[in-house]
């Protein structure tokens, strides 16, 4: 039995670590380097043989995403924090700048892994002729291919820079990539040095020509420096090298801003403008223009990455080929709920009949859209209400949303306009809604609104029935189909006048009192929980059964650790899933010997934040207290955010979430790493030739129980699922 099946297996025994204060900062593991972990076992999935090779190749892809912004939102703000002289510690005791050197050594191992895994990777894709030429091995009808496709596809989008008085060192964008030329005249008349941006509107790797069953690129860079005469005629290139920038990205906002979308607006443009926190640039630069580029950009060299390969490693999902299903993951079709069917695709009466709990992307997030599709065309829906944090940028909900309010509907939308990275999305969206009739406001300055929520009023008869989505995950169909996440629908009227007051505080900042079902942060969530944990370390101190079983993306806020720390001493057996941040030490003789950690990372990202407790008694129960929420257990989620947390009382709903979702997470094998005192994670090996359960898969195999037409409490499936082909 595996240590990573925590549905079967015992706890271990308990961890001495005699230099640790139980009472101290210690008692916490760093947050940001417990991110870098989180990333490590990204790019393990790069490693795994088990992994279809395409699929491999984008696990590595998003590792260099991840890092990507990693530095430009953490780690920039500590620097910034560091620079200004600020020494106080994050929750674990180190300061900004200490955390920047830790921070620093494990994020430069990282890269470099990162690029002994490419070249992994591109022994085996060209095993499946799948191959990335150098310039040195093109052939002449490569060549000849190349100078049409350089005049008719590259060259009107490129402009090259001189470096001189009359040409100063232009503005490079965040992940903004250049090549770096000193060039020389064939008369032998003055030298030139100069800048080619990489233009990030032409894709990185252009195909070339290949016999059938074969895929050959070049990379545009390459593709570049062939052609340099056609930009600099007359010039040859003595010295060349690339370089990568990184800048600051996060957002200032002025507290006092009449017109928050302009604000917003304004904002958008210093981000892109923000100071460089990490440039990479390829090995071997001649120091003399490397000197020019870090004096221009104004890097000190700590914030130098010298590179021995690719850079802007995030660039290879272009390899990731539709065309090679057989080196991707086996297709798979969300499933339509059986009770949906039954209705005949009428959303509202499936949801009349009983509440529904569906689980994305084994369900199709089709549902949400058809939702709010019917809810816009229904002659008989007087209102709709909506958050939006994150969404696509052809957002069939907002199209939903417009079509209703252009059809004389009361429609009101949240648009979060802090949602990161998503800024720029959201004020287009907020416009086009206005421009439909939608009351659209945006909440606090100070705090997001990370809450997921929609309401739908409808007139059935004499009366008005509100039909509401709370959801784990965000308005989004194209992260739906990746992101593990549950959708809960219902028309208990007790969550609906909650929804309606959330919406009444969110627009009118009149904090909502007497909620029925729900908790929110930052007011009543948090000491919610902290009862609810409190009150199972009282049941384990009577002599009852006292479990938790915990699922989230991080756990990393002060005090709900603290309150795990003293339900554990006090005998309460816990169980978390944190797939990302955790500062929690598990397994530590007199902290936490009552408390396990695992992350998984497969195939879908797990998202969903369920937390369980056994109100006196083991785990899964009947009686169990199970709640689904929008939010992870961190301070920004609980202290400084609009989020919702609601109980689950429909029996078949609770048996789903208790007993199929969470108890597959934790039984999982495949695809789990358990985490150790010292906050590392460990891939426990299973045996040659033995069963190894994957929660994903079973998921794909096994539909959602309150979806099915004829499901109940008693009817949850057996953990298990087909053996590999």
């Amino acid at each position: 039995m595996t240590a990573a099946d925590f549905l079967a297996s015992d706890y271990a025994e308990p961890i001495e670590l005699p230099d640790l204060d139980l009472t101290g900062p210690g008692r916490f593991f760093n947050r940001e380097l417990s991110w870098l972990g989180f990333n490590w076992r990204v790019l393990e999935e790069a490693e795994n043989p088990r992994v279809p090779l395409l699929e491999r190749l984008r696990f590595l892809s998003i590792s260099a995403t991840n890092l990507d912004e990693f530095y430009t939102v953490r780690v920039a703000g500590l620097r910034e924090l560091a620079r200004e002289g600020n020494t106080n510690p994050a929750a674990d005791g180190l300061s900004p700048a200490e955390q920047l050197v830790l921070i620093d050594e494990n994020a430069r191992r990282l890269i470099a892994r990162q690029q002994e895994v490419l070249t992994e990777l591109r022994k085996l894709m060209e095993a499946e002729q799948i191959a990335v030429v150098p310039r040195d091995a093109l052939t002449d009808d490569d060549k000849a291919f190349l100078k049409d496709a350089f005049l008719s596809q590259v060259f009107p989008v490129l402009s090259p820079l001189a470096i001189d008085p009359a040409h100063p060192f232009p503005f490079i964008a965040n992940t903004g990539y250049c090549l770096a030329l000193q060039l020389e005249r064939t008369n032998g008349k003055k030298p030139l040095q100069a800048l080619l941006p990489i233009p990030a509107q032409i894709d990185r790797f252009m195909a070339l020509p290949a016999e059938a069953g074969q895929s050959r690129f070049i990379l545009l860079e390459d593709v570049l420096m062939l052609h340099l005469d056609s930009l600099f005629p007359g010039y040859t290139a003595e010295d060349s090298f690339g370089f990568r920038v990184l800048r600051d990205s996060d957002l200032e906002v002025e507290e006092e801003s009449e017109d928050l979308v302009r604000e917003f607006e304004v904002a958008l443009k210093r981000r892109r403008r923000g100071e460089v926190v990490r440039l990479t640039v390829s090995s071997g630069a001649p120091r003399a223009l490397r000197d020019v580029v870090k004096r221009e950009l104004h890097v000190r060299d700590e914030e130098v990455i010298e590179m021995n390969g690719m850079l802007g490693m995030a660039d290879l999902r272009e390899l990731v080929l539709e065309s090679r299903p057989d080196l991707l993951w086996p297709s798979f079709t969300p499933r339509v709920p059986e009770r949906v069917q039954d209705h005949d695709g009428d959303m509202f009466r499936a949801i009349a009949q009983k509440d529904m709990l569906l689980h994305h992307p084994y369900e199709t997030f089709d549902m949400v859209v058809r939702f709010l599709a019917q809810a816009a065309r229904d002659p008989n829906v007087v209102a709709i209400k909506q958050t939006l944090y994150r969404t696509s940028r052809n957002s069939p909900i907002v199209e939903a949303l417009c079509e209703a309010a252009e059809d004389g509907k009361s429609v009101t939308a949240l648009v979060e306009l802090k949602a990161r990275f998503d800024e720029a999305a959201n004020i287009r969206q907020s416009r086009r809604l206005e421009r439909a009739g939608a009351h659209v406001v945006y909440g606090f300055l100070d705090w997001k609104t990370h809450a997921k929520i929609s309401q739908v009023v409808r007139r059935e008869g004499d009366r008005l029935v509100t039909y509401t989505h709370w959801g784990t995950g965000n308005y989004h169909p194209i992260t739906a189909k990746i992101y593990t996440d549950l959708s809960f629908f219902t028309c208990d009227a007790a969550l609906g006048r909650d929804a309606a007051k959330v919406f009444n505080y969110l627009s009118g900042y009149a904090q909502p009192e007497q909620l029925e079902n729900l908790v929110i942060s930052p007011h009543t969530l948090k000491p919610r929980m902290i009862e609810l944990i409190e009150a199972e370390a009282e049941h384990a101190r009577s002599g009852r059964p006292a479990q938790i079983w915990l699922k989230m993306n991080s756990l990393i806020e002060p005090d709900m650790i603290d309150a795990l720390y003293a339900a554990s001493q006090a005998g309460v057996r816990i169980d978390c899933v944190i797939r990302g941040i955790c500062g929690l030490r598990p397994g530590v003789k007199g902290l936490s010997e009552t408390i396990r950690v695992k992350s998984i990372v497969g195939r879908f990202l797990e998202h969903s934040r369920i937390m369980c407790f056994g109100n006196g008694h083991g785990l899964p129960h009947k009686n169990a207290r199970v709640f689904i929420s929008s939010a992870d257990w961190m301070g920004r989620n609980l202290n400084r955010r609009i989020e919702t947390g609601i109980e689950i009382h429909n029996n078949t709903v609770k048996a789903q979430i208790v007993s199929q979702i969470m108890a597959a997470n934790l039984a999982d094998t495949a695809q789990s790493w358990v985490m150790e005192a010292d906050g590392s994670f460990r891939r426990h090996p299973m045996p040659e030739g033995a069963f190894s359960f994957n929660c994903h898969r079973f998921f794909m195999e096994n539909p959602s129980l309150s979806g099915r037409g004829s499901a109940g409490a008693a009817d949850v499936p057996k953990l298990t699922h087909t053996e590999d082909n």
